[in-house]
């Protein structure tokens, strides 16, 4: 089978490398000449666990190829899947400009019929925009040919994507038609063969799952952190709270840790679109507005901490960041905790040392040289007054106290992930404070 995806970005690249692992022949398109060229070179430009090996083997072997030109493969390919960037509009809803590119550029050149299947993230009622914009395209050439739309959310997550793709919980498809049932079913039968787990439903609904499925997670991970704020008013610890609620069974205990906020490339860009969804549609969306507010105000809590624990006298200190990332395992700095709490830090007139494995390039790209960049943890924490963990790495939980001890001026760590043992730092001779606690 031969298909193309349209975009290779987080999300194209490991839907097109994971389709080729299972034998399907996947062009990969995208408009960044730079970004392809690279790519054809076997260089990646994200970092998530074991996708450079899985597109380099599929390179190798034939099965994966890059292009610039989408008008140059339609010919050869049955399904194309666009998985190009929805970027928030300045009102926050979603930006479809690309989405509605790529469908104008298949109507304007497709010969024979087509399955356009939207993976991007996109608002409910694009599916039937890709359609028109097809069809206008199609009118214009005075040709009727044939095509189909379907939706098929991703559910991937940064650090985890090739698995998740390779065993998914769930497959959510949104079809109109039994041949575009067939085609779908076809092409992910390979990776459900024990248990066939693809939901197919209307395209509306596979829209609306997408965001749906996202903003509620988002929403208890503010649910925890509005509770861990409680908690450390009241005398509570936030993890024997977690521990208590998440033993029911109706709740679980999957994102119910607190934190410094989230970020990343979907939380906050799909709560955002979903709340203009409701606007656009003459609905208030109440509950995902105070998460959204939760949030934003929950990035800060790290420096409201340090402001307190140093009684409003920053200028002149040196802080370190340990972690960068939105979260371990991806350098992807979009909407960061740490971006929001370094430019709170620079404007008390910190001097602002960090250290992330993965994000460093990230952050000079973003940041400049307004931070000192480490070549390691404990260099970061040269001189440090104060030690701030802000993405849980792995490598970050089972520091070495004795040499922060002697590396650092101050002695007063902010755990913003509740990674560490109170007990345990305190008698390192640190100062300790976390959240929720």
């Amino acid at each position: 089978m031969n298909i193309a995806i349209v975009g290779s970005g987080y999300v194209g690249l490991v839907t097109g490398a994971c389709f080729a692992e299972i034998g399907v022949n996947v062009t990969c398109v995208d408009v960044d000449r730079n970004k392809i060229e690279k790519l054809k070179q076997g260089e990646i430009p994200i970092y998530e666990p074991g996708l450079k090996e899985l597109v380099q083997k599929n390179q190798k072997a034939g099965r994966l190829d890059f292009t610039t030109s989408l008008e140059s493969v339609l010919d050869k390919v049955q399904v194309i899947f666009s998985a190009v960037g929805t970027p928030p509009d300045e009102d926050g809803s979603a930006d479809l400009k690309y989405v509605l590119q790529v469908a104008r550029t298949i109507g304007r050149y497709m010969t024979d019929y087509k399955l356009v299947v939207t993976k991007s993230t996109v608002p409910v009622g694009t599916a039937q925009k890709v359609r028109h914009a097809i069809q206008e395209e199609l009118d214009e050439r005075g040709v009727d040919i044939a095509f189909d739309v379907a939706s098929n959310p991703e559910f991937l997550k940064e650090g985890n994507a090739i698995s998740d793709f390779m065993s998914p919980d769930r497959v959510v498809v949104g079809v109109e038609s039994e041949k575009a049932k067939e085609l779908m079913t076809k092409l992910y039968k390979p990776f459900l063969i024990n248990n066939f787990r693809v939901i197919f439903m209307d395209i509306p609904s596979a829209e609306m799952t997408k965001y749906a499925a996202n903003s509620m997670l988002a929403t208890r991970i503010s649910f925890m952190n509005d509770i861990a704020n409680l908690c450390e008013r009241v005398g509570a610890d936030v993890n024997m709270v977690r521990n208590g609620i998440g033993a029911d069974t109706r709740i679980g205990r999957k994102f119910l840790y607190a934190g410094c906020g989230y970020g990343g490339s979907c939380f906050p860009k799909d709560v955002k679109a979903l709340i203009k969804t409701a606007e656009q549609n003459g609905y208030e969306m109440t509950v995902l507005k105070a998460v959204e507010a939760v949030n934003e105000r929950q990035k800060s809590i790290l420096f409201h901490k340090l402001d307190t624990a140093w009684q409003h006298e920053l200028a002149g200190k040196t802080v370190t960041l340990w972690g960068l990332a939105f979260k371990p395992e991806t350098d992807d700095m979009r909407e960061a905790p740490s971006l929001v709490l370094i430019r709170k830090l620079l404007e008390a007139g910190c001097t602002v040392r960090v250290y992330d494995p993965e994000a460093m390039d990230e952050c000079r790209r973003r940041l400049g040289d307004v931070v000192i960049y480490a070549r390691d943890m404990y260099e970061a924490a040269l001189d440090a007054d104060a030690l701030l963990l802000v993405t849980e790495w792995k490598e970050f939980r089972l520091p070495a106290w004795g040499v922060l001890k002697k590396t650092m001026s101050g002695r007063l760590i902010i755990d913003g992930r509740n990674v560490y043992d109170a007990d345990e730092v305190r008698e390192a001779e640190f100062e300790y404070h976390c959240i929720g606690k």
